[in-house]
């Protein structure tokens, strides 16, 4: 193992003025909303401004409640019209793999027409448990927290941006993470199960009334079959590419007229295709409608551009 992990760096350009983007951040109701990593961001009182502002977090994840405190060490506005904020963080739960950390945001203006500001942050944190700790840290823990952060910074610009809402962003990616993930599994079921594990006689039947011979049913059943696991594979690792919900969405009318025409017998049966087809038609439609401006991890910048300063 590395002697030491790399910094989380994370980078994004939002199209809003500073003075937004510092409040939205800035400001513990809002910031809570926004980002994944955080379920509750709680500033305790400060009787002295010159002293740092210290604060309470938790995130609960699913029946795992963990909690930490941090203070703000330092806001610096310099004659470029940057703005910093760095923090220190700890827990003493001991359920929280972190034990303390630090790092920085910082809002650089980079555009006037339209306001443009570069939302940046660096951070980085000691891990309990040992060697144990380091592992799991590296190998899982970093990565996800890594991406949560990039995640939420984009669906902070979706909210400084275009006024879409973190709870209806929320709830869009679930339903576009459920209806693609489900069009996955049946697209790969269908082409694995009922087509080259056990070839099924309905399936060879199909294509007999439709005109085939058995001997070359059978070979064109198993291309199917890997056309359907490859459309299935599509579906789940190429997430953002929208053309195989597309031609899903196109495929199934002309699979129900299909077999309606060819083996119409089907149409009657229990759990006949053509529930089935109008079933991932509808999650196709689904995903199309609810897939658009989702917050995307792969927005963000995940190391600093060299060329900047």
């Amino acid at each position: 193992m590395p002697a030491r992990a790399r910094n989380i760096y994370v980078q994004i350009d939002i199209r809003a003025p500073l003075d937004r983007i510092w409040r939205l951040t800035q400001t513990p109701d809002l910031h809570q909303q926004w980002d994944l990593r955080f379920s509750e961001i709680r500033y305790l009182p400060r009787p002295d401004p010159t002293q740092p502002q210290r604060f309470l977090y938790s995130t609960r994840i699913g029946l795992l409640h963990i909690r930490g405190e941090g203070e703000t060490v330092g806001e610096h506005d310099n004659a470029s019209g940057q703005r910093t904020s760095a923090l220190k963080f700890s827990s003493d739960d001991p359920k929280s793999l972190i034990l303390h950390g630090s790092g920085y945001w910082k809002y650089i203006p980079c555009a006037a027409d339209p306001p443009t500001v570069r939302f940046l942050t660096m951070y980085d944190y000691n891990v309990r448990f040992g060697l144990v700790g380091r592992f799991v840290d590296r190998l899982m823990f970093r990565p996800l927290i890594g991406w949560a952060t990039a995640w939420s910074f984009d669906r902070l610009r979706l909210w400084a941006e275009k006024e879409i809402d973190p709870a209806l962003s929320m709830r869009r990616s679930l339903i576009y993470l459920v209806a693609r993930i489900t069009l996955a599994l049946v697209w790969l079921y269908q082409g694995l199960v009922p087509k080259l594990i056990i070839r099924h006689r309905d399936e060879l039947q199909m294509l007999h009334n439709a005109g085939i011979s058995s001997d070359a049913a059978r070979r064109l059943l198993i291309a199917i079959g890997w056309g359907e696991i490859a459309m299935g594979a599509m579906l789940l690792f190429l997430w953002r590419t929208r053309w195989p919900l597309w031609l899903t969405f196109l495929l199934m009318p002309a699979a129900v007229i299909g077999v309606v025409l060819t083996t119409p017998d089907f149409v009657g049966a229990p759990f006949n295709p053509i529930t089935l087809n109008l079933c991932v038609f509808a999650l196709a439609a689904i995903a199309l409608l609810g897939g658009r401006d989702l917050p995307s991890a792969s927005r963000c910048l995940r190391a600093p551009d060299r060329k900047e300063p």
